[in-house]
């Protein structure tokens, strides 16, 4: 069936959310301290339901389940992916995520945690914390103990556009001031190793100090994946990394393109701008999942969007 299935996002409130969702994308956000979009989401943390008349009622979820035909068949029990788009007015907690097998091993079966991040906006002089200093895990241990959490941690100066692939093991936070879109695996695991001590509710939220010094990579090794560009019709195509689980693609077009998706599913997000696929009208903030193997397409607009697939 080629289909594109329309999003109804799911937004989850935050102690670190802002209102951006809403002053950028336009979206009901549902208080002024909304950090996620959940853009595209089989999860049921965050299942996101569908716009489409003929799956009145359904959510990627389910129709994972009931019309695996649409997604080419894969094997598994949920979505594999889940796009976000994340407004950090405050700094997000210090983090790190296990890999598939530590998750699976101590999440009740849940998949691991790769993510990567494409910096939608952010303000001037804004950083983001990617890995750290420590050299072992005693030194690491000794600077957890006395609290040398700045000298732990590295820092990095981010600005639009920037892209950033987080593979498990990877300590990193997101730092306020950031409007970021994240594709990663369909997971909701994230063992927190730093909160700057701030309270929720009047109480400190928990840390994950233990699982945090079992995962994280130590000493950590930075990576940049591999990334190229070309062209299509009057589109500029640039892939920003292809790992093991997704490969991300980064699209501007002004006037037309036309893709051939051969893919079980392709995620699609629109960042700016209007236009059509195969003469469907989508402009920004729009969320969809091109069905399997769905073949040629015609694009046509101007347009910014991130795509994604396995």
């Amino acid at each position: 069936m080629r289909t594109l299935l329309r999003m109804n996002p799911v937004f989850q409130e935050k102690i670190w959310g802002g209102n951006r969702l809403k002053t950028v994308f336009d979206y009901p956000i549902p208080s002024d301290k909304t950090g996620e979009c959940w853009a595209i989401s089989g999860h049921p943390s965050g299942d996101c339901t569908l716009q489409n008349p003929e799956f009145a009622g359904e959510t990627v979820g389910s129709l994972w389940k009931k019309h695996p035909e649409l997604f080419g068949n894969l094997p598994g029990e949920t979505f594999p992916l889940l796009i976000k788009i994340i407004d950090a007015k405050d700094d997000l907690s210090i983090q790190v995520h296990p890999d598939d097998a530590y998750a699976g091993a101590h999440e009740n079966g849940s998949l691991g945690k790769t993510e990567c991040w494409y910096v939608l906006d952010c303000d001037p002089g804004t950083t983001i914390v990617i890995g750290h200093n420590a050299e072992t895990k005693e030194q690491m241990e000794e600077m957890i103990e006395k609290k040398q959490w700045m000298d732990l941690i590295r820092q990095v100066p981010i600005q639009k556009g920037d892209f950033f692939q987080i593979n498990p093991g990877c300590l990193h936070a997101i730092r306020g001031g950031t409007l970021i879109l994240e594709t990663q695996q369909s997971s909701d695991v994230t063992y927190r190793f730093y909160d700057y001590d701030r309270l929720s509710d009047g109480k400190p939220r928990p840390l994950h100090i233990q699982q945090s010094l079992d995962v994280t990579q130590i000493p950590h090794k930075a990576e940049a994946p591999q990334q190229s560009a070309w062209t299509n019709g009057d589109a500029k195509v640039e892939q920003l990394v292809s790992c093991q689980y997704y490969t991300v693609c980064r699209m501007t077009l002004d006037g037309k393109a036309h893709m051939d998706w051969n893919q079980p599913f392709v995620n699609v997000s629109v960042l700016s701008g209007e236009g059509t696929l195969d003469g469907q009208k989508v402009s920004k903030g729009d969320h969809l999942i091109i069905t399997s193997n769905y073949g040629p397409m015609d694009i046509e607009g101007n347009l910014e969007l991130i795509y994604s697939h396995i």
